[in-house]
């Protein structure tokens, strides 16, 4: 054995030891390692050995063994049954890898500038086999969480996976039946309010998932009864947006808006869907783009014309959003139409027609009189024409601001 991998040796303990330190100091859900003897001894060990087996492997490029494999799962799955979350599961075997990495760096340094053939043997056989011992680390513990979570969670799960990037999604898909697309549609639907005594949200998820079999997520709103359902839908060729020409409403997937319709009549209560598309490495990306057109469209209960919003939409109330004084001179004009008998609902159903007179009067039940009327109160309270290009740049914008609860 060279002086690098000598050096290696002789540095287990410590090296053990520092990881077990930064595990209890960094990670809160392992500081028990320093109030839990058992479980110190038991990380120590684990740590020991996996340092013993590198020094005895990577002089020759061996592989790790199917015992190796077996131990290192194992492990995994003493951790997940033990309640590691996700995150902190994450969190070790980050720390772990830098760690190694540091050691063997250390290592060589104190060689002073020697040991390079030596490096060169332990840096290639560290990556392929630290990746399958990653692997097998995730596997176990995979598999105990499809023992403890229910099918819901399992799929919640996938899903957070899939939105950061977690190697986990590859694992738990198969599981699930479910696929690691190349490409989604990342939906948020937005539902401000659930009165209680509601339906059980889970069974209604549940639900969902098994006719649509696709990953979705329930965030909760803070100190509210509210919230978001997250669904990925994976999107083939022909379904898929086309990079070079932007989002467009008539690129949204019949499966995506049906979904959407299937979950608010489910609900039975107003809601508001965004949509963005993206491939797998940027759907955090589409997420936060789907989020902002949720809460920029308007409420609407569940109907057959429900569907989600793209950018093309609501591009106009995003922009409004993040300028207030457009914002409030909008919110201004919206005042202005109160005394009018139920303006605000007349110039949505007109311009969600496109200012169709007929099939807007039937829409809202009126005679096409009565339609009349409330357009030309609309011309008198605003000074704003609706049919007017003016006015419908400014009170398309104002109704779907309005009826997006921005101001509320």
């Amino acid at each position: 054995m060279g002086s690098l991998f000598a050096e290696l040796a002789r540095q287990v303990p410590a090296s053990a030891r520092r990881e077990v330190d930064t595990y209890a100091r960094e990670i809160p859900e392992l500081g028990i390692l320093d109030a839990n003897p058992r479980a110190r001894a038991e990380t120590m060990e684990y740590s020991v050995w996996l340092r013993r087996r590198t020094i005895e492997l990577s002089p020759d490029n061996s592989q790790l063994s199917e015992a190796d494999l077996g131990y290192i799962a194992s492990i995994g799955e003493l951790r997940a049954g033990a309640g590691m979350s996700v995150d902190s599961r994450q969190r070790v075997l980050r720390l772990h890898t830098e760690l190694m990495l540091r050691e063997i760096n250390e290592a060589t340094e104190r060689q002073r500038g020697g040991g390079v053939d030596e490096l060169m043997q332990v840096m290639t056989w560290f990556a392929p086999q630290g990746e399958r011992g990653i692997v097998a680390y995730r596997q176990g513990f995979v598999t105990v969480l499809r023992r403890r979570l229910p099918y819901v969670e399992q799929v919640a799960l996938l899903a957070r996976s899939l939105l950061t990037g977690d190697p986990m999604a590859a694992e738990l898909a198969p599981f699930l039946d479910m696929e690691v697309p190349e490409r989604c549609a990342v939906t948020v639907i937005r539902v401000p309010d659930r009165p209680a005594g509601d339906r059980d949200l889970e069974s209604e998820i549940e639900a969902l998932v098994k006719t649509y079999r696709v990953p979705v997520t329930w965030c909760p709103e803070g100190g509210g009864r509210g919230g978001e359902l997250i669904a990925l839908t994976p999107l083939t060729l022909d379904t898929a947006e086309p990079t070079s020409r932007p989002e467009s409403p008539d690129l949204v997937s019949d499966l995506v808006s049906d979904l959407v319709r299937n979950f608010a009549e489910a609900l039975g209560r107003p809601c508001a869907a965004g949509t963005a598309t993206a491939p797998l490495p940027e759907l955090a990306d589409a997420l936060d783009r789907a989020r902002r057109i949720s809460r920029a469209a308007p409420l609407r209960q569940a109907s057959a014309r429900l569907r989600p919003h793209t950018m093309a939409d609501v591009f106009v109330e995003l922009a409004v959003d993040d300028v207030p004084f457009v914002d409030d001179w909008l919110q201004k004009v919206a005042g202005r139409l109160e005394p009018g008998p139920d303006l605000i609902r007349t110039l949505d159903a007109y311009y969600r027609h496109d200012m169709n007179r007929a099939a807007t009067a039937a829409a809202l039940n009126v005679h096409q009189r009565t339609l009349d009327y409330r357009l030309r109160r609309v011309r008198e309270l605003t000074d704003i024409d609706p049919v007017s290009t003016h006015g419908v740049r400014t009170l398309s914008a104002v109704v779907t601001r309005r009826l997006s609860g921005a101001w509320r």
